[in-house]
């Protein structure tokens, strides 16, 4: 892997190429904070966006191994009244799989990068996103097909912090962080970024403050390191978060194919054989690949909205035989 290229062309952020307990290519370009000129490092936090989906799954997945859900418990069983316009019928598993059919307040088939409806900073809690995830009609009949949407993770949070009694952010910590050791993860609010956090840019050079929720909860707002990253794969694929059984369930190909190429399981994108956690938004692009069969991990973390799958992609293909 000496001779690695990446594509670092109007890039900011980082690039990471791992391999089980080693390093085997890095690099960090562009402003971490551009105010105050710090450069982005290895050890930088960047937000995940919808890459937060995937430990909002495998959270969720740890209640149901502790039996405290099960793929089948409706949404209804644990809103009670909230939410009316949930079908009734809607289950863990529809609302995993985005396979739910429930009417979205950030509605990714319309408008990927639309305004709030709701001031960004009243969105301090995942309860406060009750308000905001109301009053949206059924799109299509529950299992029916595959359809993105970031409701069904808010509303997974939502029940999550219910049938457990924790606060949402504390549960991902215990249930994902803290027995994959990833200590520099974490959902900072976004008026208050811990040290070595990169500020998110939008396109015209103004920050994202103002167009993401304060504090994020099941569809995003986590912040990773590339390092943090490959450690909560080789977790996941070590049997260190999940059995055996639930891990198989989080990883099958629910969705073969979501109709650009890549197939979905539960919080986790799949393709060419690999795991694949995903997300952008407003001065936001994650991707992080990982191929369980060589334990090779390829990180791409901006601060900055960039095209990431591609040259995650091709970065992956650099780094040889997939095949243990």
């Amino acid at each position: 892997m000496a001779d690695l290229k990446p594509d670092l062309d109007d890039y900011s952020g980082v690039l990471s190429v791992r391999r089980d307990g080693d390093v085997r290519g890095e690099w960090a370009v562009g402003l971490a904070d551009r105010t105050w000129g710090v450069p982005n490092t290895p050890e930088t936090r960047f937000g995940l966006a919808s890459g937060t989906k995937t430990f909002t799954a495998l959270t969720v997945l740890s209640l149901v191994a502790d039996g405290a859900l099960s793929l089948e418990t409706t949404a209804r069983e644990i809103l009670g009244d909230d939410l009316p316009l949930i079908a009734d019928d809607v289950t863990v598993d529809h609302l995993m799989t985005h396979r739910s059919g429930i009417g979205d307040y950030l509605d990714e088939e319309v408008d990927a990068l639309a305004p709030m409806t709701v001031p960004v900073q009243q969105l301090d809690s995942t309860p406060a996103y009750l308000a905001v995830l109301d009053g949206f009609p059924t799109k299509f009949r529950a299992g029916e097909r595959f359809s993105y949407c970031n409701g069904a993770f808010v509303v997974l949070a939502v029940i999550a912090e219910r049938v457990s009694g924790t606060p949402f952010a504390e549960l991902v910590a215990k249930r994902v962080f803290v027995p994959a050791g990833m200590t520099a993860s974490t959902f900072p609010r976004s008026d208050a970024l811990p040290p070595s956090t990169a500020t998110g840019y939008k396109d015209d050079g103004r920050t994202n403050v103002f167009e993401l929720p304060v504090v994020g909860t099941g569809d995003g707002g986590a912040h990773s390191t590339a390092a943090d990253l490959h450690r909560f794969w080789l977790a996941l694929t070590g049997g260190r978060l999940l059995p055996a059984e639930l891990v198989a369930v989080a990883t099958e190909p629910v969705t073969p194919d979501t109709g650009d190429g890549m197939g979905y399981g539960r919080g986790i994108w799949l393709g060419d054989g690999d795991l694949i956690l995903s997300g952008g938004d407003h001065g936001v692009t994650a991707v992080s690949r990982h191929d369980p069969r060589t334990g090779t991990t390829v990180t791409g973390l901006a601060n900055i909205e960039v095209p990431m799958f591609a040259r995650v992609a091709a970065l992956m293909a650099q780094t040889g035989p997939r095949q243990r």
